[in-house]
């Protein structure tokens, strides 16, 4: 048996329907309030046979604040896929995302002590990595820099990070994936599911540049490095990192919008001052914190050699991506 955590997400749905076409039994966590219909509809544009798959699909309300919940939905399971995070980087969600994102964490592994779980792959993110080699690339050995400024949403993932290097130092079999923005199909409006509703919505686009990948590619790899007993290390996961206003620019036109244009410096700090000023009044201007505006003006190389090497794997090109996702974002519009 084999436990995905966050499997409503726009990840954690789609590395269970993988798992199910290799002819695994799967049990995915959910929250009381989820909505699985919407993950079964969105079935479709991953297989020829989305109801076949998603009835196998054993669903289990999970609380991850409550050990014993933890230790009944871990009842036989061998495997793990820890794909549950709160993703935002709005500081005011900043208690929500360490009592998700490392309290769970921390909480789920402690469940896997002295149980039948011998695997444990999870979901980070390329947001802890600081730095560069001396090609002035972003690796894996690019570590965590407590000096720096880092979001609320970085910081819980470094430091869920930790609690999975404890447990591999205690002899749990982990692997630690870090991949960028992930695109995908479905969940529209949560998490990275939202940006092409955001890029359709302002003509406007940040002067940065950002990393991506497909979710299948995320997905394919992470179940090869748990087929393959790779463990005790992390791998970046992206297939290219693009401009914000490239991306921006593909979808609009898709979309049969107008160019979206860069917001200016001038503009971006004008933001940061009232934030400082009145962003204990106007929550929304929280956003325009210094470390947010850092992430989305600056332009950085990652690398991913270390995992194209290790499984001699070809990522799905950002632009060829977007495209397969952006027509099943339309064709849900469509039905709306």
């Amino acid at each position: 048996m084999v436990l995905v955590t966050g499997a409503t997400g726009i990840l954690g749905r789609v590395i269970v329907l993988d798992l199910l076409k290799r002819g695994k039994s799967v049990r995915a966590t959910k929250r009381t309030s989820s909505n699985i219909r919407e993950v079964r509809e969105s079935y479709r544009f991953y297989t020829g046979e989305p109801d076949v798959l998603f009835n196998k699909i054993e669903w289990i309300d999970v609380d991850f604040q409550d050990l014993e919940s933890l230790k009944n939905a871990l009842n036989q399971v061998t495997e793990v896929y820890h794909c549950a995070a709160h993703v935002s980087f709005h500081p005011d969600h900043r208690l929500k995302m360490y009592q998700t994102n490392i309290e769970g964490t921390r909480q789920l592994l402690f469940a896997c002590e002295n149980s039948s779980v011998q695997k444990f792959c999870f979901v980070s993110s390329t947001a802890v990595l600081d730095g560069v080699n001396e090609n002035g690339e972003t690796t894996e050995d690019s570590n965590y820099n407590p000096k720096i400024n880092h979001s609320p949403y970085a910081k819980s993932k470094h430091f869920s990070e930790m609690e999975v290097w404890r447990a591999s130092a205690e002899g749990l079999q982990t692997v630690i994936i870090n991949p960028g923005v992930i695109i995908g199909s479905g969940n529209w409006h949560s998490s990275s599911g939202e940006m092409f509703e955001t890029f359709e919505k302002y003509p406007y686009a940040m002067s940065g540049s950002t990393t991506y990948v497909d979710v299948r590619d995320v997905s394919k790899i992470a179940i090869s490095l748990m087929e393959n007993n790779i463990f005790g290390e992390r791998y970046i996961v992206i297939s290219e990192t693009k401009k914000i206003l490239e991306v921006a620019n593909f979808v609009r036109e898709k979309l049969g919008k107008s160019k979206a244009k860069v917001i200016s410096n001038g503009i971006l700090k004008t933001g940061y001052v009232l934030n400082v000023l009145f962003g204990w009044l106007f929550p929304k201007l929280r956003m325009m914190s210094k470390v947010n505006l850092e992430t989305v003006t600056s332009h950085h190389i990652v690398s991913n050699e270390k995992i194209r090497k290790k499984l001699d794997y070809q990522f799905i090109p950002v632009f060829e991506s977007l495209d397969f996702h952006l027509k099943n974002y339309i064709s849900d519009k469509k039905e709306l």
